[in-house]
């Protein structure tokens, strides 16, 4: 049985990408939880959660990328790098999490009108395996149906797909 779509645009409001964030690493930090981590949120430069595993005594330091997609804007990529103009946003991923003796991570959460998708991979398999074309001004995770595909298939990706069933919130 085919799904009908009658999902509203979405509008944002002057501080959505404020909010998007916030929740952004909520979903990470509560999925982690859930999978038995004691995770915080914590406001430092390049890093947005700190994940400890109490199983293998990993300690996580993750940057968080969350983004809301637009009709017609769903496969863009999200920027997770920048090495424009000076900046050098993985040094400061990294610096973080040598500060705080914890291992890269990358988490990006991505929502559109009917559905949303939160990956989390590390640091070290996102440059050997997706990074890409070395050199480039801006590091990015694709969202192409190409790419999710792939993501999907790959056990080192840790993913989560998430399904928007909208009841009674038209206004």
């Amino acid at each position: 049985m085919k799904k009908i779509e009658i999902f509203e645009e979405i509008i944002k409001s002057t501080r959505h990408q404020k909010i998007i964030g916030n929740f952004g690493e909520n979903m990470i930090c509560n999925w982690l939880s859930r999978s038995g981590f004691e995770v915080a949120i914590v406001d430092h430069t390049g890093i947005d959660i700190i994940a400890y595993n109490k199983i293998s005594k990993e300690r996580l330091g993750i940057t968080v990328k969350s983004r809301t997609r637009t009709r017609g804007k769903e496969t863009d990529s999200v920027n997770i790098f920048y090495y424009q103009k000076g900046k050098n946003d993985r040094k400061k991923v990294e610096d973080a999490c040598s500060a705080f003796g914890c291992i890269p991570w990358i988490g990006v959460y991505v929502e559109t009108t009917s559905d949303a998708d939160v990956y989390l991979i590390s640091l070290e398999y996102y440059l050997k395996k997706y990074q890409g074309e070395r050199k480039k001004a801006i590091d990015d995770w694709k969202m192409t149906d190409k790419h999710r595909e792939e993501y999907e298939k790959d056990s080192y990706v840790k993913h989560i797909k998430i399904e928007f069933n909208q009841k009674n919130w038209k206004w």
